[in-house]
């Protein structure tokens, strides 16, 4: 039997949240594991209840549904809820699943639920153990006013650009306030590679390899990207990709 959608709401109105909790009641494949009124209530409730999808409230007296995302390592899918559809355009530049204006109909809820559970990860039941991320698995991305969905297998490189780390996707890129050190560390070692001191590589996206004088390799990715492999890391690529 399908384990029912694991959803969390978040919205600093109490009513709001009464309102949403008595629609998730009337689907009987939706389980309704919690709610949250502020920002950090919030991200402690991801973490710990390990939602698919949260109802979250663009505008919260302690911050916006943009701050509860910021910085997690793993995010659920996202269904923006609000009464303010200005906001609308940059859920949809941010990729959320679906964006409801308040109030709430039935049938759209219903409507954005489907498609999240059109979405599930077919790994779903681990979610909570899991210790790294996956590559169908999305990460929240936010650089000054942009932010993004991001899933893993859509990052094409990361680069060290100063104390920071620049992640490279879908023809865009966002600065990290993170280390490469510890973005590898949470990223499928399957999928990435490290191809020189500063830089870190889907493999998925190579599409040439050319050899370089320094008996090193220059990758081309399908970005149009290139990534220096260094002498040292010649071997493990060549190992990587049964060169």
């Amino acid at each position: 039997m399908t384990a029912p959608l694991r959803v969390l709401i978040v919205d600093d109105a109490r009513l709001a949240r009464q309102e949403l909790r008595t629609l998730l009641s009337g689907l009987p494949w939706v389980s309704c594991v919690g709610e949250a009124d502020d920002v950090p209530a919030a991200r402690e409730a991801i973490a710990r209840l390990r939602p698919e999808v949260v109802l979250l409230d663009v505008q919260m007296p302690s911050g916006s549904g943009f701050d509860v995302l910021d910085g997690l390592e793993g995010v659920p899918l996202v269904v923006f809820v609000t009464a303010y559809d200005a906001y609308a355009v940059q859920a949809f530049q941010a990729n959320a699943l679906d964006y409801l204006v308040k109030p709430v109909e039935a049938p759209r809820l219903q409507q954005a639920l489907q498609r999240a559970l059109e979405r599930r990860a077919p790994d779903e039941g681990g979610v909570g153990e899991r210790v790294l991320l996956g590559p169908q698995d999305q990460v929240f991305l936010r650089d000054g006013e942009r932010c993004w969905f991001v899933a893993v297998a859509e990052i094409s490189r990361i680069v060290v650009d100063g104390n920071y780390a620049r992640l490279w996707f879908r023809d865009q890129n966002a600065l990290l306030a993170r280390s490469l050190s510890a973005l590898e560390a949470r990223l499928p070692a399957a999928l990435f590679f490290r191809a020189n001191r500063n830089t870190l590589v889907n493999l998925r996206m190579v599409r040439a390899v050319e050899p370089t004088i320094a008996d090193g390799y220059e990758l081309i990715l399908a970005d149009g990207g290139r990534a220096e492999v260094s002498r040292r890391q010649a071997r493990e690529l060549r190992e990587r990709m049964a060169l």
